[in-house]
């Protein structure tokens, strides 16, 4: 039996526009740990926010269109699945957190409102039962007085605390995946860190399943188990949370960490990756990342390297890598 929540196999997603199509994820390759968190990092741009979006089948369409693959969770097939198939399982079995809480709340209502909708979708609830289960996760997720807060607007709300509401929200019905998008973006550190081990304890309670997506490398080394790094639409290795940070074999993932500040580095000593992340109306041919890549060859300029298993657990695509 896979110990994998979520398995995605050959996923292609584009997205079709007047200046060209935008291949944002191409040919992807993913296994989401059952009860554990998967980091998922990269560069903006590289196709980390459509991943999650193409496994909740929200992909605005048009211009966007999931063009082949697979997203196996359980038993189900989830792009086989019809859209009343999938609203079941939105909101209900897998959730997603949004990075910037404010534009994710309506305004105009009272937050408690917003977090019982999913419950009265979901688990049927209703008056003073919804009331008290909200109330619950307000209190699960360590927001004060929540008998009262419930009857607030977002506004309200200081971000922190709006996305503890989030939280409340995407929890209610006890999902098998959390899908976290940059959740402590605009946030200042001491409230990242609040949030973050709120995250923890949920997940341990809950046993819940967490993709975590962010750029930001200190966060992936405090939450995550595994991490999957990403790079212009595939995934360029995978592996757990030690094993990258101690062994990076891909040329992007070692660039990724160098350019990470040390305190005990000097002036000038930060290293950068050149240039940028490609424009995917026009790719590179080949591996991706090779017109930034120091140890590039003539075949990474023709061919595209395979995601393969060089190590027990380590999958990496890169074709300058010797796997035994």
């Amino acid at each position: 039996m896979s110990n994998n929540i979520v398995s995605i196999r050959g996923l292609r997603t584009f997205f079709f526009t007047e200046s060209g199509v935008v291949r944002a994820v191409e040919n992807l390759d993913l296994d989401i740990p059952q009860g554990k968190t998967l980091g998922l990092v990269g560069e903006s741009g590289c196709g980390k926010s459509v991943t999650a979006l193409s496994i909740l089948r929200l992909i605005p369409d048009p211009p966007g269109k999931i063009l082949q693959g697979s997203i196996q969770f359980g038993d189900k097939d989830l792009l086989q699945l019809t859209e009343r198939e999938m609203r079941k399982i939105r909101g209900n079995q897998i959730c997603m957190i949004f990075q910037d809480p404010m534009t994710s709340l309506n305004p105009v209502h009272r937050v408690g409102n917003q977090v019982a909708e999913t419950m009265r979708i979901h688990l049927k609830l209703r008056g003073s039962d919804l009331r008290d289960r909200v109330t619950e996760m307000f209190d699960k997720v360590r927001i004060p007085e929540p008998e009262y807060r419930i009857d607030d607007y977002p506004h309200e709300f200081s971000g922190g605390m709006r996305q503890r509401v989030m939280c409340a929200m995407m929890l209610g019905c006890f999902p098998k995946l959390l899908i976290a998008d940059e959740p402590t973006t605009n946030l200042d550190v001491t409230i990242q860190a609040q949030v973050l081990d709120l995250l923890r304890d949920l997940q341990k309670e809950f046993n819940t399943s967490i993709m975590l997506i962010t750029h930001d490398l200190g966060v992936i080394a405090d939450m995550a188990d595994e991490v999957a790094i990403m790079y212009a639409g595939y995934i360029v290795e995978q592996a757990d949370i030690d094993t990258i940070f101690e062994n990076p074999m891909c040329p992007y993932t070692a660039g990724l960490l160098d350019s990470i500040p040390s305190l005990e580095g000097k002036s000038g000593d930060l290293k950068v990756i050149p240039g940028s992340v490609p424009n995917l109306i026009h790719p590179p041919s080949g591996c991706r990342f090779h017109p930034r890549c120091d140890r590039a060859t003539e075949r990474c300029k023709i061919e595209i390297p395979e995601l393969r298993e060089c190590t027990p657990g380590h999958l990496v695509a890169c074709h300058e890598v010797e796997c035994s």
